[in-house]
């Protein structure tokens, strides 16, 4: 593999990362050990840009490409910006508003409900309802439903193994 820049990142599928190569896992790095991948990086990942420097940490992250887009929907980033969350927890402000609607019958008790979430009125003689025969809208709350507890907020994924380059070319500029 001598075709490789340094810094240069590429997956692998394999438990062990090559010879010339470390796993992006964030470690500090002595910088007279690596100067050549920290002339490439400098302290992009952190470090202190004296005598040590990080590599990247993808460990549970997906990679995402640095700069903005045409799209006006999505934001610009910054190269070794970290962001995302692995679990949510929604809260009511996250849903669009919306309604539960539900029809209620003036008619006996003893006729066939049309179809779901509809509530028969009375079984005596007392309307629950007073109007016109037939479906009307009825305002009301629905039951509260979930427990707040946060879900996955992960696609469908397949872990490799991301290595850096410690050896190689220095990429021209």
């Amino acid at each position: 593999m001598s075709d490789q820049f340094i810094g240069e990142i590429r997956m692998f599928t394999y438990s062990f990362e090559p010879v010339g190569w470390l796993r992006c896992e964030g470690q500090r790095l002595a910088i007279r050990q690596y100067t050549a991948l920290f002339a490439v990086l400098g302290t992009v990942y952190g470090g202190d840009g004296v005598t040590t420097f990080c590599l990247p940490d993808l460990g549970g992250r997906m990679p995402l490409h640095v700069g903005g887009s045409v799209s006006p929907y999505l934001s610009p980033h910054s190269l070794g910006e970290q962001g995302g969350e692995a679990s949510v927890t929604l809260q009511p402000s996250h849903l669009p508003p919306h309604i539960h609607a539900v029809t209620a019958l003036t008619g006996a008790a003893t006729q066939s409900a049309p179809g779901p979430s509809t509530l028969l009125a009375d079984a005596g003689a007392v309307p629950v309802y007073t109007g016109a025969a037939g479906g009307m809208a009825a305002r009301g709350t629905t039951g509260t439903a979930g427990a707040s507890q946060p879900h996955n907020n992960m696609p469908p994924y397949l872990a490799l193994s991301f290595c850096i380059a410690t050896m190689g070319n220095f990429p021209p500029r």
